[in-house]
């Protein structure tokens, strides 16, 4: 079963911005890595996000952020924690449910 592709017009007012995620997440674009805890473990190209009431860490490889149905969580991670707050990238997801969006996501990488 094929899985099709969403045309590339995205309504522009829908988009998180990139940036102030990559800033979030990152925090630590040029110092060292041992500065921030949440970033111990984390390859170039990935980020830390923290799934479901449990809290579980994924490290998830940056070019996540350009599917939409992980640009759909991120959404509602906004609506529910905002981006100001100290837990890190927070996913407000059943694990079982981010687990499957993420193995879906990865598969078509």
């Amino acid at each position: 079963m094929a899985i099709k592709k969403q045309s590339s017009s995205i309504n522009n007012n829908n988009r998180i911005p990139l940036k102030q995620i990559l800033r979030k997440c990152s925090g630590s674009l040029g110092k060292k890595q041992q500065e921030k805890p949440c970033c111990v473990g984390v390859p170039k190209g990935h980020f830390p996000v923290y799934v479901g009431e449990s809290r579980t860490r994924y490290v998830v490889p940056i070019e996540l952020l350009t599917y939409p149905e992980f640009q759909d969580l991120l959404r509602l991670a906004e609506e529910e924690f905002g981006f100001d707050h100290d837990m890190g990238l927070t996913i407000p997801c059943q694990e079982v449910v981010f687990q499957s969006l993420l193995t879906s996501m990865l598969l078509r990488s």
